[in-house]
């Protein structure tokens, strides 16, 4: 009976915590459409969007900041959920899309793709951006296999893998720069320029990746029991390791074809999220994706308002953000490593004869 009560006490805690985190998604994407060079009450984005059909609010309302809201809050939403995934597969709190080269995989196969097969942007760009985030997923994992996942090998391997692909996206730009003129920012990572047809095209994509993330939740969780114990209750492991592989890659995928390389979005969310719903996966995706919707939002939003009238890219945002946050989860980490060692090594002394 107490357990079962605590359990509810549990889930009701979640429930909320989701809750106040839709409601701050909301108040996120109304200051991203309200808030700019030019200062818009809500009434006035109000009448905007379903009163005037034309003038100047409108335009910048309808045709500029609503476009760009969507699309900043399904690039989060996507970038968060794939760090979730990612994290949960290769069991280190410090995997995400951009910090082990999945980003730089995919724009760099995309950029690949554009200078190929140039002038077909919006059909080209989302399926090579996916196999290039496949690719160096599986690489990478492949890479810091040896007898396990190390989470020191795979960090490593994702710097390195990084580091090449981020040298092939500069290359790109310099040997083809008239293809790539409109993508000198991609390597910062923003959101200005967005259309409806940018929205339209990240859709479907952002859509679907959700939607598989949510039912690989309960499979994740068993995932995170280890395999041993996974495979004793019934679960294919490799191949739900290479489904969230996959459905990650094709989250990151999704957003760097519209957003570039944005940094550490996949890093911050999963962990702020995880302080308030715990490590229950069927929570933390869905919290992990309104989080994420909300602080490239937010700091979309502060770019544009911090020095006007220069826009600052949300890329250059969430890198000031990010890294401090990275050293920390990092040196967290470290101590938690030290004391367990030091716990073993006195256990082992104390049972020595």
């Amino acid at each position: 009976m107490a357990m079962h009560l605590d359990g509810g006490h549990r889930t009701a805690a979640r429930l909320t915590a989701l809750t106040l985190l839709a409601g701050l998604c909301a108040l996120a994407f109304l200051l991203s459409i309200g808030a700019g060079a030019v200062n818009l009450s809500l009434g006035e984005v109000w009448r905007a969007l379903f009163v005037e059909t034309s003038g100047v609010r409108r335009q910048i309302v309808f045709n500029l900041r609503l476009p760009r809201a969507l699309a900043g809050a399904m690039v989060g939403a996507c970038l968060a959920v794939s760090g979730v995934l990612l994290q949960a597969v290769m069991r280190n709190p410090l995997a995400s899309p951009s910090v082990i080269g999945v980003s730089s995989g995919a724009g760099f196969f995309g950029m690949l793709a554009m200078v190929l097969v140039p002038g077909n942007l919006y059909a080209v760009l989302p399926p090579a951006a996916f196999f290039g985030g496949l690719v160096t997923t599986l690489a990478i994992y492949l890479l810091a296999w040896r007898n396990g996942i190390n989470p020191t090998r795979m960090i490593l391997a994702g710097v390195a893998t990084s580091t090449f692909l981020r040298a092939g996206v500069d290359a790109l730009m310099v040997f083809f720069p008239d293809q790539l003129a409109g993508f000198v920012s991609f390597s910062v990572g923003g959101l200005s320029g967005v259309t409806w047809r940018h929205v339209w095209m990240l859709l479907p994509y952002a859509a679907a990746g959700l939607f598989f993330a949510v039912l690989l939740s309960q499979r994740l969780n068993i995932l995170l029991l280890g395999d041993e114990a996974a495979t004793g209750l019934g679960l294919h492991v490799e191949r739900t390791r290479l489904l969230a592989i996959a459905v990650s890659a094709l989250l990151a995928a999704a957003a760097v074809s519209v957003a570039g390389l944005l940094s550490f979005v996949g890093l911050i969310a999963p962990h702020l999220i995880r302080m308030l719903v715990g490590t229950d996966e069927r929570y933390l995706v869905p919290g992990a994706a309104l989080g994420g919707a909300a602080l490239v939002m937010l700091c979309d939003t502060l770019g544009r308002v911090v020095a006007p009238p220069i826009e600052v890219p949300v890329g250059i945002i969430l890198a000031i953000l990010g890294a401090p946050f990275f050293l920390y989860v990092l040196r967290g980490r470290s101590k938690r490593d030290v004391a367990g060692k030091t716990y073993y090594h006195q256990l082992r002394r104390k049972n020595r004869p």
